[in-house]
């Protein structure tokens, strides 16, 4: 009777990604994946990738929860009755969001309201 063989351990296996990133993020990415393959320790902040985001957490909250649900402005606009354009304004910063509609958009996209204040 034949002995169950196993497969040798691979210590180091490599794999290949393929990202679609915004033009402007490759050399910031690309710079992050050499300081992990490097081994590196050090972590970095979303504010330090992403400078340009600092000081919109809000709309770029609203944008990415809206995106996690896969809905667009339309559909979120129809589910939480807050016209599209009133949404599409908080997203870039036109309009305060406020209270009340952050609870309202927080249900609809299962979120803590708060991140949208």
């Amino acid at each position: 009777m034949q002995a169950a063989t196993k497969k040798p351990r691979i210590e180091e296996e490599m794999i290949t990604l393929r990202l679609r990133v915004h033009r402007n993020n490759a050399p910031r990415i690309k710079e992050y994946a050499e300081t992990i393959e490097a081994g590196d320790e050090r972590t970095y902040s979303v504010a330090e990738v992403f400078p340009e985001y600092q000081g919109k957490e809000q709309q770029t909250a609203i944008r990415a929860y809206r995106h996690r649900e896969n809905l667009t402005q339309r559909q979120l606009a129809a589910l939480t009755d807050i016209p599209q354009r009133h949404i599409s304004e908080m997203e870039n910063g036109k309009r305060v969001i406020g209270k009340e509609r952050a609870k309202v958009l927080a249900k609809t996209l299962h979120a803590d309201y708060r991140n949208f204040l």
